[in-house]
């Protein structure tokens, strides 16, 4: 395939991809940026940001109500208790199986 081909079928298959763009550009704004705003902090900084990044994500955090957790704890328990039933009656019908398939 030559290289128009392939852009055509990029295209239309709706790649967002630029291949383009890095053949344009000039060899002078091909420079790779080592670090950017993360590069110019010392690990003090990089770990101060880390934290403040961690609290912005928590107020973002919708937490449940008092009464929805209960709901969604009692829920959660619920059906732990009936799958621990569920396994323990497989459990021993396999072990009755088992005993009169080997005596």
């Amino acid at each position: 395939m030559t290289r128009n081909q392939v852009r055509s079928v990029t295209d239309a298959v709706g790649s967002i991809d630029k291949p383009d763009a890095e053949d344009e550009a000039p060899e002078s704004k091909k420079k790779t940026r080592k670090g950017g705003k993360r590069g110019k902090k010392g690990p003090l900084g990089r770990l101060a940001l880390f934290y403040r990044q961690i609290i912005a994500e928590l107020r973002k955090v919708v937490w449940p109500t008092r009464n929805q957790l209960t709901t969604y704890t009692t829920v959660v328990i619920a059906f732990v208790v009936v799958m621990i039933g569920l396994v323990t009656v497989i459990d021993f019908g396999f072990a009755r199986v088992v005993k009169y398939v080997f005596g």
